[in-house]
């Protein structure tokens, strides 16, 4: 099993004293009575090698949680789908599946409502055109459906648009994804994860789901006010347990570190190849270059690969002010923040516990702190 190199900041080209500041930073939001952010974590790696992660706040939002656990499992929300989208291209490896095929082709179903054009790439690219979530998705939570419910929920969704012609944010896409995964190769998406990524990298700390994984490491995050007090939101037994290819992953920073580190190189760490180089270069490409009825506007300021984000420059959904054009990544809704720069050979992973939406500029500005002690 490959193990972690820890490092000094400045053993490594970064900053200590600058790294500081971003430990001060969210120590004071995770501080008080009321604080904006129940807990969080910063995990800062480079050159094969990482700095000691660094917790802050509480193991929960209630007003009587204990101090975060220094094992906690964070829910890593939406970046949880690059990890299922690594999952199909693998696949896509072994030759089992390829891009430019219909996705009807391996979910024949999938053709209702005039689908049959819709590609694998728009699964990833999210140009699909399926909505973000399935129009009974809360009926289905608050019914404890399984997981199957929810694939076929995606699979007879109505289009928004023609695939390829449009930008829209979709979890639908990911399910379909995994679904195509659990077809050819005959596993669950959880064991396929579990099988073919956690274990070859040593990730004894993560999960598609909590099944396997000690309850009490578990970090509780913030919930939508949808969810209520009901028995079907994030910290539930139910939802954590059924662990949505879409945002369901549970990871501790030094775990996650490891995967980090795999992408920095090319698809290989610590003697355990994952992906090849040529996999990675293409999941970090934009690939909405390859889809000419694109609007420009959409393909140059909001570009996407395969699963993973570039950065959004000069828009909302930008990671930071002084990152590169090459930079890839994810957030997530829980207050989550990953973004790998092969031009640094560094990444940095923020994991909170705060709603993302109701501050999306607090991960930002720490992202821009981390990002200025790359010297």
């Amino acid at each position: 099993m490959p193990e972690l190199t820890y490092a000094k900041p400045g053993e490594i080209g970064l900053d200590g004293e600058r790294l500081n500041l971003a430990f001060d930073q969210l120590r004071r939001w995770t501080t008080g009575d009321a604080p904006p952010i129940p807990g969080g974590a910063i995990v800062v790696g480079r050159h094969g090698k990482i700095v000691e992660p660094r917790f802050f706040g509480r193991q929960g939002p209630e007003a009587d949680a204990g101090p975060i656990r220094r094992d906690g499992m964070f829910l890593l929300a939406s970046i949880t789908k690059p990890v299922t989208y690594m999952a199909a291209l693998k696949l896509v490896e072994r030759g089992l599946v390829a891009l430019s095929d219909p996705v009807m082709q391996y979910i024949p179903e999938f053709a209702a409502h005039h689908k049959e054009h819709t590609l694998v790439l728009h699964l990833f690219t999210h140009t699909s055109g399926l909505p973000d979530m399935p129009e009974n998705n809360a009926e289905l939570r608050r019914g404890h459906a399984p997981l199957a419910k929810f694939v076929e929920a995606a699979v007879n969704a109505v289009p928004l648009f023609a695939p390829g012609t449009d930008f829209s944010y979709q979890s639908m896409g990911t399910l379909v994804v995994a679904e195509i995964v659990q077809r050819l190769s005959g596993r669950t998406i959880h064991e396929f994860l579990h099988r073919e990524i956690f274990e070859p990298l040593g990730m004894t700390s993560s999960g598609l789901g909590s099944r396997g994984l000690e309850r009490e490491r578990l970090v509780r995050v913030e919930t939508p006010e949808y969810q209520g007090e009901g028995d079907f939101g994030w910290n539930s037994r139910y939802w954590q347990e059924l662990g949505a290819p879409w945002g369901g992953m549970f990871s501790s920073p030094e775990d996650f570190a490891r995967l980090c580190l795999t992408l920095l190189g090319g698809g290989e760490w610590g003697g355990v190849r994952l992906l090849s180089p040529g996999t990675v270069l293409a999941m970090r490409t934009n690939r909405l270059r390859d889809l000419p009825e694109i609007p420009e506007p959409i393909r140059r300021a909001r570009p996407w690969g395969l699963g993973w984000s570039l950065n959004h420059r000069g828009t909302p959904g930008s990671w930071g002010d002084v990152l590169g054009p090459r930079l890839f990544g994810h957030t997530g809704a829980t207050g989550t923040l990953c973004w790998i720069d092969p031009d640094r050979d560094g990444f940095c992973l923020l994991l909170t516990t705060g709603l993302r939406s109701k501050a999306p500029w607090r991960l930002v500005h720490l992202s821009n702190i981390i990002a200025s002690a790359f010297i």
